[in-house]
């Protein structure tokens, strides 16, 4: 058996607080892309295949780089071709994470221990569908299986969140959307088209920027009706400007008609974009998530055959990032309008800088603990070295034991052993320092620390029902 009971746990404290207390924890995730209209419709799966494979570009990348063709990944190869052509380059995956995902899912949800590799493959692939066919797998099944309490989806702003209103009504766990507004940041993107959408769920034409941000909040509120807790924004590189009325009319305008927007001029536009919503935000009592670092659709031909998210994405560098960051934070603090914000960062080359930044802005008068938060290591670094990396990091800027700890960040509804995953790494690691002498050997501190970071501290920082 690859994946045993003391699988990643090396010593003895490290084992006693994986069995004893982090395994039993329920699980937030606060942060991810499933579908909500699945959940909501309790879809069935059938195929290993499809539940596996679907959407996953972590999958597609690796089989791309193990030379398969692409008719085996997005193609019209059939789900055993495809299914194969995986087992083929989880072979070759030795050192990468998905090498413990994919074993840690099979062992999760199907029972089986054995390796995946081209000798197993037909076993495998009739055990799992025999499997799906004799029950019930289904979204709702797979979420109250892994133990989880609150799903935090991702939507874009015009998005009805009809299926949400129906999760409320209807599920034993929370399904709560967050408000995505990126197309609305990215005004040197498709903006025209985008706000033409927007003027038709308006209802009226959005002249200008007050009426576009007059209409921006009332999206909030709309979302906020719907149970959101957080905001979610994605960027490459994190800019900011402070603009006059009158610039920033001027480049909503541009915007408008499609002309060229400028480095200088997208720094204005999301800077204000981001300080009139958090804002909003704070009064509401929402999280403020920022994602950055990711240099979007690198491969052209890839994007134009099949689109965004199709695993042609990549890490950028960013030589301003701290200036960005600090003065942006900076503005909101100085007018008492800065929410809770948990930043992730893609590059970690500037893990030590979002730490220190985060550590600049947790002064606060609700008595929060550490309002701002360095997140979890995020795709790129969603690895061993990667989680270590960010928890050395975040010990040494701040406050491990007030970590908010991992989500998912994923479109599969079998990727829960990811928390898994986390919860061994964290309990080694811990462990790792205790039979140092690093940290004390009390049994109470400890117990804390892990329930907090694998449970409650996200509980608390999110305001859910204990």
């Amino acid at each position: 058996m690859f994946i045993d009971d003391d699988f990643l746990l090396k010593n003895e404290t490290a084992k006693q607080l994986y069995h004893e207390v982090a395994k039993r924890q329920p699980i937030i995730d606060y942060h991810c892309h499933l579908e909500p209209q699945l959940i909501a419709e309790n879809f069935r799966f059938k195929s290993i295949t499809e539940l596996w494979l679907g959407g996953d570009h972590y999958k597609w990348r690796a089989m791309r780089a193990n030379g398969v063709a692409e008719k085996y990944i997005t193609g019209d190869a059939d789900d055993w071709e495809k299914f194969y052509a995986w087992t083929q380059t989880v072979e070759n995956l030795l050192g990468n994470p998905l090498h413990h995902w994919t074993h840690l899912e099979l062992k999760e949800y199907f029972g089986i221990t054995k390796l995946l590799t081209s000798e197993t493959a037909a076993e495998i692939y009739e055990a799992c569908n025999q499997f799906l066919a004799n029950n019930e797998v289904s979204a709702q099944a797979l979420i109250r299986h892994s133990n989880v309490k609150f799903v935090g989806t991702t939507d874009d702003i015009l998005s009805d969140l009809q299926y949400h209103k129906q999760l409320k009504a209807e599920t034993d766990f929370v399904v709560a959307p967050s408000f995505r507004p990126d197309p609305i940041l990215n005004v040197h993107k498709e903006f025209a088209a985008y706000i033409s959408k927007c003027q038709k769920i308006a209802k009226q034409k959005l002249v200008n920027y007050v009426d576009l941000k007059a209409f921006l909040l009332e999206r909030v509120s709309y979302f906020h009706d719907a149970g959101c807790k957080s905001a979610d924004h994605g960027f490459s590189e994190f800019l900011y400007q402070e603009a006059s009325d009158e610039q920033i009319e001027g480049i909503y305008q541009k915007g408008l008609q499609g002309e060229s927007i400028d480095r200088e001029e997208l720094a204005k536009w999301q800077g204000r974009i981001m300080t009139d919503l958090a804002s909003e935000y704070a009064k509401r009592g929402w999280i403020m998530q920022i994602h950055f670092g990711a240099l979007r659709n690198t491969n052209h031909k890839m994007f134009v055959d099949l689109g965004p998210d199709s695993g042609g994405d990549a890490i950028i560098d960013q030589g301003d990032l701290a200036t960005n960051l600090n003065t942006f934070l900076d503005c909101l603090n100085t007018n008492d309008e800065l929410p809770q914000t948990i930043l992730y960062n893609l590059n970690p080359f500037y893990n030590e800088l979002v730490a220190a930044t985060c550590g600049n802005f947790q002064g606060n008068t609700q008595g929060l603990k550490s309002k701002l938060q360095f997140g979890a290591a995020w795709w790129f670094n969603d690895h061993y070295d990667g989680m270590i990396n960010q928890m050395n990091v975040l010990a040494t800027q701040g406050l491990l034991m007030n970590f908010v700890g991992m989500l998912t960040d994923s479109r599969s509804f079998i990727s829960y052993p990811r928390h898994d995953y986390f919860r061994r790494i964290l309990c080694q690691y811990i462990g790792e320092k205790v039979e140092s002498g690093h940290y004390p050997k009390d049994e109470k501190i400890l117990t804390k620390m892990v329930e907090g970071i694998c449970y409650t501290n996200a509980r608390d920082y999110f305001g859910l029902d204990r």
